[in-house]
């Protein structure tokens, strides 16, 4: 046989409905800015990975054969993995946003490209490319990509901090939610208690209660937030997947096992957060009102 619902609390109330929308909608947001924090980390950390530890160096004046002797010299320092002198095709394939396909007059002086790969734990390389371009009499400019990792390195800390103070105040908004509902509640319910308490009941048995009924709404309500949040990121990945080329530097959603752990213990959080919020409320208000 099955147990009776307590009459206290029903386990289903018409008058929650709205409690419930609120609750998941904070956790689909929620949920949803933390997978995207997540992936906004990881095309950082995987764009930095990449430019660190190279360069480019520009020559002024030079043509390819210049370049190519340049990039020689390059690779002959002490650190360097690789040095290659960039075509004539590629310089006009970097030019062609800017300028078109036509790309520059002939006349016009272009400088010549080399991409310099370090070696792993190469420190102070820059410096020596410079006094290697120098001392064989080029006129050079020599650019270290780690100092545009260092501002994406520094955009990536203000990224995590602003999506882990959205999730904390999604998280304060949806407890305060609960508290003010959990108050209204047992306000509807007052003479139950005041029953309750006539008969021997303690504080703690009715706040065990609410706990309860608000554990059950948190959970279903954060699940249903996490699988639309779920299905939201399916959908986007989608859409990304038949759009135009991806960019390493953009970040790009995914549903690998730490996005489907974020959205797994997202209905637990919910649940916990609705429980706790509720029984302080309840022992709070016996406290000082009943």
């Amino acid at each position: 046989m099955r147990p009776r619902e307590n009459s206290l609390l029903p386990l289903e109330d018409a008058r929650e409905a709205a409690l419930f929308f609120v609750v998941g909608a904070l956790c689909f947001l929620a949920a949803l800015a933390a997978l995207s924090a997540k992936s906004t980390y990881g095309a950082a950390r995987a764009w930095t990975a990449e430019v660190e530890g190279e360069f480019t160096v520009s020559l002024n004046g030079a043509d390819a054969t210049a370049s190519a002797e340049a990039a020689k010299l390059l690779a002959a320092v002490d650190g360097v993995e690789a040095a290659r002198a960039f075509t004539d095709a590629e310089i006009n394939e970097l030019l062609e946003p800017n300028f078109g396909q036509s790309g520059l007059p002939d006349d016009l002086p272009v400088p010549r490209l080399i991409a310099v790969t370090a070696e792993a734990g190469s420190e102070d390389l820059g410096p020596r490319l410079s006094q290697a371009l120098h001392e064989g009499g080029y006129d050079a400019a020599v650019d270290a990509h780690s100092e545009w990792a260092g501002d994406v390195r520094h955009m990536l800390a203000v990224s995590r901090i602003a999506a882990l103070s959205i999730v904390a105040l999604l998280s304060a908004t949806a407890i305060a939610v609960i508290a003010f509902a959990t108050h209204a509640a047992l306000l509807a319910r007052r003479d139950i208690v005041d029953v309750l308490h006539t008969a021997g009941a303690r504080d703690r048995f009715i706040a065990g209660l609410f706990e309860r009924r608000f554990w059950l709404l948190g959970l279903r309500a954060g699940t249903v937030g996490a699988l639309v949040a779920l299905a939201s990121v399916a959908v986007l990945i989608a859409l990304g997947r038949s759009g135009a080329e991806r960019t390493g530097l953009l970040p790009q959603l995914s549903l690998d096992f730490p996005d489907l752990a974020v959205l797994v213990v997202t209905p637990v959080i919910a649940g916990l957060a609705a429980r706790i919020a509720a029984g302080i409320t309840v022992m709070r208000s016996l406290k000082t009102v009943m």
